[in-house]
């Protein structure tokens, strides 16, 4: 047995994403088969890849959530998990920017230059960063370039860079063709940026880019009174 298993979970898209890693590698990934259905298939898959790669959650060290960006209720329930488990076996509980997986699914499927990666955010928008490559401990990884920010498609910043996840899948006509790799966040990618670099960990707190849906619908209720 390893003295180290990560569990990484992310459900900042539509898939929820389960993973473990033992340090070294990734030993075992389940995603989900019912988009949307977070609250009800996250603890499952855990259970899932728990017993694939046959550990126990006693055997957890520590527990990795994609913090987004994504919609309210997707990340709560991802990140109150998390956060649960940690409470209850008493291991850390950290983040990574669910973006910087969609990069990492691209850059290890061979982009080498400077691209774009972008997530739906639904209202016909997209989440999205602007990334760089480079190596760390001689692993191709993405260097996110600015802050994730909200936009329509038409209103990316592309300058002939290309798009990698599901924005550029969702709005192929003016994003173009996705790059290869993974259209969602891969929780195995979270748990090898953190393993590689502290550079890619942050504080297991949401970020939502902008305010909840329900939250929105109230305050147009109440100016329209």
């Amino acid at each position: 047995m390893t003295d180290e298993l990560t569990l990484a979970l992310d459900t900042a898209s539509a898939s929820v994403s389960v993973a473990l890693h033992d340090g070294v590698r990734v030993v075992a990934e389940r995603t989900g088969d019912r988009p949307g259905k977070h609250a009800e298939q996250l603890a499952p898959l855990i259970e899932e890849v728990l017993s694939e790669a046959g550990y126990r959650r006693e055997d957890l060290t520590r527990i990795v959530a994609g913090v987004g960006p994504g919609p309210f209720t997707g990340l709560r329930v991802g990140l109150v998990t998390a956060g649960v488990l940690g409470y209850a076996l008493k291991v850390e509980v950290i983040g990574v920017c669910s973006l910087d997986a969609v990069a990492f699914g691209a850059v290890q499927a061979g982009a080498e230059e400077s691209f774009v990666a972008a997530m739906d955010a639904r209202r016909r928008e997209v989440y999205w960063a602007r990334y760089g490559v480079t190596k760390i401990g001689g692993v191709p990884v993405p260097v996110r370039l600015e802050l994730p920010e909200v936009s329509l498609p038409g209103e990316l910043p592309l300058e002939g860079l290309r798009v990698a996840g599901r924005g550029a899948e969702l709005y192929t006509d003016v994003l173009g063709q996705p790059l290869e790799g993974p259209l969602d966040p891969p929780a195995g990618a979270l748990a090898t940026l953190a393993h590689l670099d502290a550079s890619f960990v942050l504080p297991a707190e949401p970020l939502y880019l902008r305010r909840p849906d329900a939250e929105a619908n109230i305050s147009r209720k109440r100016v329209l009174k």
